[in-house]
């Protein structure tokens, strides 16, 4: 192991810059992975990260201790860091005490005939976790993301999202009405009004779901590009809901009527699931 006890530390300033600069991150290829969650989440789906990061509290915690101890971390490069330091390094008020520096999974090429979430414009990195996380859970691979999105592989996109990169294959900086034109299934966004109800249409086959940014909603131009407009029922005094919420809403109803189908056809299935 080795040890920073020093702001002026060239490595420490690298760390940094990488917490920092969405474009530090691209031009190094390094993403930052806060939390044991993470960073095991990473060892398993995509292997051994480049580097662990361990604060001087954090190494003398027993999950900590125990983890840099097995074998997964034999040929890893640990270094240890003051609190202070790694405290400088961490998005959340209470800080893990472990961290990884990895390489992000090379996405899979885009496939205009998968199951596919576009994400217009959601530039709150909060927001954008919790939808990708959603988007994972529902069985929904192929993400896109419009390039005023926050950025997927930001620290604070990655720690709301708790793992879910590596299940997904996010895509960035994609034109999303063209991808839409050449979708060879169903093209669905959300919309407040002038819709059909999310439970009255069918979502069986493949779809490409279409979700827009807090405020403004999906662009015009994105919107024009899909054939189906959804809405939510919401009986409440609410008008809207928060992105994410309303992206799992639509996935999970998806979800419901697939295996509401399969059922249909294989009396069986009720008892497999």
């Amino acid at each position: 192991m080795k040890r920073i006890a020093s702001r002026d530390n060239p490595h420490f300033k690298a760390l940094r810059k990488l917490l920092q600069s969405g474009r530090e991150r691209r031009k190094s290829g390094l993403l930052l992975l806060d939390g044991m969650h993470l960073v095991d989440a990473y060892r398993q789906r995509v292997g051994i990260p480049d580097e662990l990061l361990v604060s001087d509290s954090g190494a003398s915690r027993a999950e900590i201790a125990a983890y840099l101890a097995g074998a997964a971390c034999r040929t890893t490069v640990v270094t240890v860091l003051a609190d202070a330091l790694f405290n400088e390094l961490t998005v959340v008020d209470s800080p893990s005490g472990i961290m990884a520096v990895a390489k992000p999974p090379p996405p899979c090429p885009l496939d205009d005939s998968a199951d596919s979430v576009l994400v217009d414009g959601v530039q709150d990195p909060g927001n954008l976790g919790a939808l990708l996380r959603s988007a994972a859970a529902a069985g929904f691979r192929q993400v896109l993301l419009s390039a005023d999105c926050a950025q997927a592989w930001s620290p604070k996109t990655l720690r709301a999202a708790m793992g879910a990169h590596f299940f997904l294959d996010p895509h960035e900086n994609i034109d999303l009405a063209a991808f839409l034109a050449a979708y060879r299934g169903r093209t669905v966004t959300t919309a407040l009004s002038d819709a059909h109800s999310l439970y009255a249409i069918d979502l069986t086959g493949p779809l490409a779901w279409v979700f827009g940014s807090e405020g403004q909603g999906v662009r015009p131009a994105v919107a024009a590009a899909t054939q189906l407009r959804l809405c939510i029922p919401m009986p409440g005094a609410v008008e809207s809901l928060n992105v994410a919420a309303a992206a799992a809403v639509c996935l999970f109803e998806t979800v419901r009527q697939r295996r509401a189908a399969d059922a249909s056809v294989d009396p069986t299935t009720v008892s497999r699931r």
